[in-house]
């Protein structure tokens, strides 16, 4: 039965060494924590069979190649640890960890970039707040590029995630892969401590889970994996032959270097038997050699014949020489071309310019160290790229254990900063050149921006829909910050747009679902006009044709609406409103009685006048 404990699930998670999960954008994200995209699992990457070609071991069996091997890797620490001990070495090494672990402009060592804010805090916890990684970074870089490998045991619980982290020496853990014939993709830890040995002989061995250690490693070559290659590898052979050169050429000239003299001394007719005997004399005389003797512990003074560093004594006879001192001149200080040469040599394989340790006599211009520091740059990103993939390792271990599933377990980015400035210039200079190429092409109308933007760009068509709404809600809140700042209005809340006060037309912001719509669809400029008269609904305000405007002046008041009793114009009530409007503008009564006649009551009337209607029927 499958294991649903906690820890159960969390082994299955990183059985595979892959974490496959969709994105909340629909894209497939996955997650190699075992490198297993760049190493493999193939029967010639075994670590046995590697070495055993790589060194030519000799063992008839495969536990006596894998201990050689240990024993191999053993000896390439040792060495590790005698080039740490080396100035250049030294230096960067540190030069690493320092470019690697640079702040950026935020004052944040790492960047965490998610969407989801939950997920951004927990991770923001996790790494600044327990694993203090402003502190931690840096000697954690250093042991990697030195060792080529570092291990940090991870502290895991239930709900709370990753609590601590320790460190464990390259020296002490072991990584093994395909222990197991049903699970050849599975991945522990042996961890054989130096210290807590038993009296019974050989150390005790404690196992970890894939999710249990994160293995920081350099993956450059495939002939030390499991295991990484360190940064000081390539400059290891060098490094051994400039010791040696460099301990020759000190021996030498302090052999060489003093100045010598030649003491000539004229012997005369002394008989060749007694030259020896006259010359020990004379030496006596003028040159000892102070030493104590080990016998009595006293100072004394003794002359040794042997010593290279002494003067010559040398007997001379005959002839009208007599005694004579010649100076022999010591080494001169040149010809350390080997010594540079070497030195270069070690420089090329750290793959750091010169003029970061000091040695910058041949650096002409900014333009040579800029090209430099490129290429600089280039490697301290391959090195930020395997620490930020070990830590969203822990990252995930630290989010599925307290209770984060699917799309949140990846749906995040690490970043670590560049550190050089030239490097983020050429990118700038790339980008700014792209921008004035694509604005001379669209101002001269040589090309479509379909064009501009899927060759210069780069972009497909879901990209190029996806920007070009982009631009369109950017043009909303431009719209909207100079409301702000002009007028001191809000679209967004007031649904209304001003120029010096006056509303101009109905803002863009919260339309209709219907309008917004058909909007979008439609080309980009004002929205699409409609018949909403006198509303605040209307694109061009509740007073589209100007009736205010005309309306300000000495008839400002007046109405040009008609309304009617009894509905229309032709009733008896609307005649009678009439007939009393017109009266009232005409002098004298005599008018008034023809109309109220003539639109009053006929019932009411005695007699038809003059002006009636039936008088006028009759008459025909």
């Amino acid at each position: 039965m499958a294991d649903t404990t906690f820890f159960g699930r969390l082994k299955t998670l990183f059985n595979t060494g892959t974490i496959m999960r969709r994105g909340l954008d629909g894209k497939i994200r996955v997650t190699d924590t075992n490198k297993m995209q760049s190493v493999g699992n193939l029967a010639t990457n075994k670590v046995v069979d590697r070495y055993s070609r790589l060194f030519g071991s000799s063992a008839s069996n495969a536990f006596g190649t894998a201990a050689n091997y240990q024993t191999i890797r053993m000896q390439l620490f040792s060495d590790y640890e005698a080039m740490d001990e080396d100035s250049i070495i030294s230096s960067a090494l540190d030069i690493y960890a320092d470019e690697s672990s640079l702040k950026n402009e935020y004052e944040n060592v790492l960047s965490i970039e998610c969407e989801n804010e939950e997920v951004q805090k927990v991770l923001h916890n996790l790494f600044y707040d327990v694993l203090n990684i402003e502190f931690n970074l840096w000697p954690w870089i250093r042991n990697m590029v030195k060792y080529g490998d570092f291990f940090l045991k991870l502290d895991i619980t239930e709900k709370f995630g990753v609590t601590n982290v320790s460190p464990i020496s390259a020296y002490e853990l072991f990584r093994e892969e395909g222990f197991d014939p049903a699970d050849p993709e599975g991945v522990r830890f042996a961890h054989e401590s130096l210290v807590g040995t038993n009296m019974g002989g050989g150390n005790q061995q404690t196992f970890y889970e894939n999710y249990e250690a994160a293995h920081f490693r350099l993956l450059s070559d495939t002939n030390f994996l499991p295991y990484g290659k360190s940064m000081v590898e390539a400059a290891r052979k060098v490094w051994k032959q400039l010791t040696l050169m460099e301990d020759a050429m000190l021996i030498h000239r302090i052999m060489r270097a003093p100045e010598r003299r030649v003491f000539k001394i004229d012997i005369g007719n002394i008989p060749p038997n007694e030259v020896e005997n006259h010359m020990q004399q004379v030496v006596n005389k003028m040159k000892k050699v102070p030493f104590v003797d080990r016998t009595t512990g006293q100072y004394n003074l003794k002359f040794n014949m042997e010593n290279m560093l002494e003067d010559y004594y040398l007997p001379i006879r005959g002839g009208q020489s007599g005694t004579e001192i010649d100076t022999l001149s010591g080494m001169e200080f040149t010809g350390i071309e080997d010594i540079e040469y070497l030195r270069n040599r070690m420089l090329a394989a750290l793959k750091i310019p010169k003029a970061f340790l000091g040695y910058d006599e041949n650096i002409e211009g900014k333009a040579t160290l800029a090209a430099e520091d490129v290429r600089f740059a280039r490697t301290i990103e391959r090195i930020q790229k395997i620490v930020v993939s070990e830590l969203t390792k822990i990252a995930i271990v630290h989010l599925y254990s307290q209770g984060f599933d699917d799309e949140k377990l990846v749906d995040f980015e690490l970043k670590l900063t560049n550190p050089s400035m030239i490097y983020e210039q050429e990118k700038i200079s790339l980008w700014s050149e792209k921008v004035s190429l694509a604005s001379s092409i669209k101002s001269d109308k040589i090309l479509s921006s379909q064009w501009i933007f899927e060759n210069i760009w780069g972009m497909s068509k879901e990209e190029i829909q996806s920007e070009v709404e982009g631009i369109a809600k950017d043009a909303k809140e431009t719209h909207r910050l100079t409301q702000l700042e002009d007028e001191g209005n809000d679209p967004q809340v007031t649904q209304e747009s001003f120029i010096n006060g006056e509303p101009r037309y109905k803002s863009a912001f919260n339309l209709d679902e219907d309008e917004e719509d058909e909007h979008e669809e439609g080309a980009i400029g004002r929205p699409k006009e409609r018949s909403k008269y006198n509303t605040d609904k209307h694109v061009r305000d509740r007073d589209p044709i100007g009736k205010k405007a005309r309306g300000k002046g000495r008839d400002a008041d007046r109405t040009i609406t008609h309304k009617f009793k009894g509905g229309g114009p032709l009733t008896r009530e609307a005649k009678l409103s009439a007939a009393k409007a017109i009266t009232n503008r005409l002098p004298g009564g005599k008018a008034k009685n023809i109309i109220k006649e003539t639109f009053g009551d006929k019932s009411k009337r005695p007699e038809p006048t003059m002006l009636d209607e039936q008088n006028l029927i009759d008459m025909d």
